[in-house]
């Protein structure tokens, strides 16, 4: 990582996460001397190969409890989506992640990809195997591929105090792992528009060693959505690779050492809305067809994670991971196409590269009392360059000469996060479970702050089959990284592309307060239903928006905010057929935009100052359901999504038309004498090629308009060896 610029004060919270991280290191390590002193016979000598495998089995099996044990879910509430969940879906484990997620209550499907879990934008957190994954710079790509996923909870609500930043939602993944003889799979798909992917896997393990490999390709015409109706956008190609990695080793009977390797690299054409009207002139250009533009953008996100897990007696159980992350986004825009449609052509490169340190322990200390503590830290350089062409401008904004005029505008910045944690998990009685706890974050970056944030959740078990849940947090959210500095709006000063106004106030830090109830009943074996509610009151609401034509998003705040819903749940599982259904209902309020100012419209900024605005991503009605049938090697599936419509209009005072998506989907095990097994797959997305758009251009910090994929047919096989 590039050293920073300026050195950063040792903040005393630093001191605290040293002593967190060295201290049960060092203890396992006296307690390994001891062990090897008393030359300890307690390991049996494997009688045959089988035994040895079966013993490193058991003791991975026994790690993987101990590291589930450092996490905890009292007073929130969690959607577990299995391995095989995944695998009955439409399309398999050829679904995109943000489409698995969706299948959760409560989420709302928005444009790029992006994905909105209780009024919040974004605000997810991804863990894998316990560690937090720092986020990519925000963008349409999806970094995570479900095919490596053994299981991925949803955490929402209130939250324990080892949860922090981004508490929306927690996506909690445990990844697959290494199986105990050497396994793979290759697969093929393609479909309409273009659609072809190559996917494999191989796992395994070697004496100690554990290890599971992935990867795909994946290229189709429609890597984004289509700006019109049509079934078949223009200039919409998309190329995307995907690669994980899972290595584990076991250490003596108690330790483990597991490194995760993961990598996207994607690029995307930006789709084209023909028969624009041209708003600027160019010198040299007298026509250019908007149909014919060909803006890009590429995106490359790689990271890792180390991590030692180990035990200290019979008591204390501790996992200590450094992790780094490198990202970066690409936009390339068509110079002469831009300058002519919107009087600027940007050239913009982001990249980040963060690296950490996370550290969890979990004491038993009785019966009664679990005690967990933690500690995160990272540092994360920001670096943020435009090559812009735009036309200059008189006092009103109208242009004033053909010849476009550059500038360059280069931003660094390296921010600072430091958190702490501790909680306890009391057992009060044989039905009611207390999590009580604290939590102190720091920031340093755009601006500096810190906070204490108190937990408290309870789990009551009011009868073997009915169990209610409540809790309130008080959560920390700093802003992402991706801002706008003052140079860049002086530089756009007295030209085609400068702003209706010149403020912007630094983006700060979000605080609020949740509560949530919730309570889950279990009507016969095979069904289950839930109720939940939430209420929070936010300071500083943090939202974001894109603001010019790069697919880009920019961050700001409103002084107040408030987000209130209820979701309902419903899941039935008996032999080989199962289903869901979620249905949510939520509003997100904000008023008066404290930072970034310069992206809005003078006359927008005054209405918001004064009135309660719906936030762009507020969904009132959000529902999805699903069901899977297993026959004789067959199994059938379906999914549907529906939503009442996204913000739209002045200020978000309207809102889009509802719809309904639903997918199908049929697989079959053939075995045949030459390949063996081979799976067979044939899915439907947009079974009844519904005609919906997500977003229409308006509304506060939307972009182009954009449409759901149309009707598309995805024919798939895979074989194991």
């Amino acid at each position: 990582m590039r050293p920073s610029s300026t050195r950063h004060p040792v903040h005393p919270l630093s001191f605290a996460i040293a002593l967190l991280f060295t201290a049960p290191l060092s203890m396992s390590v006296f307690a390994a001397a001891d062990a090897d002193n008393t030359g300890s016979d307690s390991s049996i000598t494997p009688t045959s190969a089988q035994d040895k495998v079966a013993q490193v089995e058991v003791k991975a099996k026994r790690l993987d409890q101990a590291r589930n044990g450092l996490s905890v879910e009292t007073g929130g509430s969690s959607y577990r989506i299995s391995e095989k969940d995944i695998a009955n879906m439409p399309q398999g484990d050829s679904t995109p992640m943000n489409q698995v997620l969706l299948q959760a209550p409560g989420v709302a499907q928005d444009s790029y990809g992006q994905l909105h879990v209780r009024g919040d934008h974004d605000d997810l957190q991804y863990r894998i195997d316990g560690v937090i994954l720092p986020e990519s710079i925000s963008g349409f790509g999806q970094t995570l591929d479900p095919s490596f996923i053994k299981s991925v909870n949803l955490l929402t609500g209130t939250l324990p105090a080892q949860y922090g930043y981004r508490t929306a939602g927690v996506v909690d993944i445990q990844t697959k792992t290494g199986a105990v003889d050497t396994s793979g799979s290759l697969g093929v798909s393609m479909g309409s528009n273009n659609t072809r992917e190559v996917m494999g896997s191989v796992s395994g393990s070697q004496g100690n060693l554990n290890y599971f490999l992935n990867g795909s390709f994946l290229t189709n015409n429609i890597g984004i959505e289509n700006p019109t109706s049509s079934k078949s956008p223009i200039h919409d190609t998309t190329d995307q690779f995907k690669g994980f990695g899972y290595f584990s080793y076991l250490v003596g009977d108690a330790s483990r050492v597991s490194l995760i390797l993961g990598s996207t690299d994607s690029r995307f054409q930006i789709p084209n809305s023909p028969g624009q009207p041209m708003n600027f002139q160019l010198a040299g250009v007298a026509n250019y067809p908007s149909e014919n533009l060909t803006e890009s953008q590429d995106e490359i996100t790689h990271y890792g994670v180390l991590s030692f897990q180990s035990s200290i007696g019979d008591q204390f159980d501790y996992q200590l991971s450094a992790f780094s992350r490198y990202t970066s986004v690409n936009f390339n825009p068509d110079n002469i196409g831009d300058l002519i449609y919107t009087g600027v052509a940007s050239q913009i490169a982001r990249s980040g590269w963060a690296n950490g340190l996370q550290a969890d322990g979990s004491y038993h200390l009785n019966p009664e009392h679990t005690i967990r503590v933690g500690a995160f830290y990272s540092r994360e350089g920001l670096d943020n360059q435009s090559n812009v062409l735009t036309f200059p401008a008189d006092d009103s904004g109208n242009q004033t000469s053909d010849q476009p005029v550059p500038y360059n505008v280069t931003n660094k910045k390296t921010a600072y996060l430091e958190g702490i944690y501790l909680q306890d998990e009391w057992k009060a009685t044989d039905k009611l479970t207390i999590n009580y706890g604290g939590r102190y974050d720091h920031v340093d970056a755009y601006v500096t702050g810190d906070q204490f944030s108190p937990r408290l959740g309870a789990v009551y078990q009011l009868s073997p089959e009915t169990i209610i849940h409540a809790g309130y947090a008080r959560y920390f959210t700093p802003p992402p990284m991706e801002l706008v500095s003052n140079d860049t709006i002086a530089a756009s000063v007295g030209t085609t592309n400068a702003p209706a106004n010149t403020l912007n106030d630094p983006v700060k830090s979000e605080s609020s307060n949740a509560y949530d109830i919730g309570v889950s009943h279990k009507f016969t074996p095979q069904l289950t239903m839930g109720v939940d509610s939430y209420y929070k009151q936010v300071t500083n609401l943090l939202d974001e928006g894109q603001f010019g034509s790069a697919l880009l998003y920019t961050p700001f705040n409103y002084a107040k905010g408030k987000v209130y819903g209820v979701e309902l749940t419903a899941n039935y599982h008996d032999k080989n057929f199962s289903a869901y259904g979620n249905l949510a209902r939520a509003t997100a309020l904000g008023k008066d935009i404290t930072s970034s100012q310069y992206t809005f419209d003078n006359d927008e900024l005054a209405y918001i100052s004064y009135h309660d605005v719906h936030l762009d991503h507020d969904q009132m009605l959000t529902a999805s359901a699903g069901m899977s049938y297993q026959w004789h090697g067959t199994t059938c599936s379906a999914d549907a999504l529906y939503g009442s419509g996204l913000r739209s209009g002045f200020a978000n005072t309207e809102h889009l038309p509802s719809y309904v998506v639903m997918n199908a989907g049929v697989s079959h095990d053939f075995h045949t004498r030459e390949f063996g097994e081979v799976e067979g797959r044939f899915s439907v997305v947009n079974l009844f090629d519904r005609v919906y758009e997500i977003r229409d251009g308006s509304g506060i910090g939307v972009g182009a308009p954009q449409y759901g994929a149309r009707r598309e047919l995805l024919f798939a096989v895979s074989k194991k060896f």
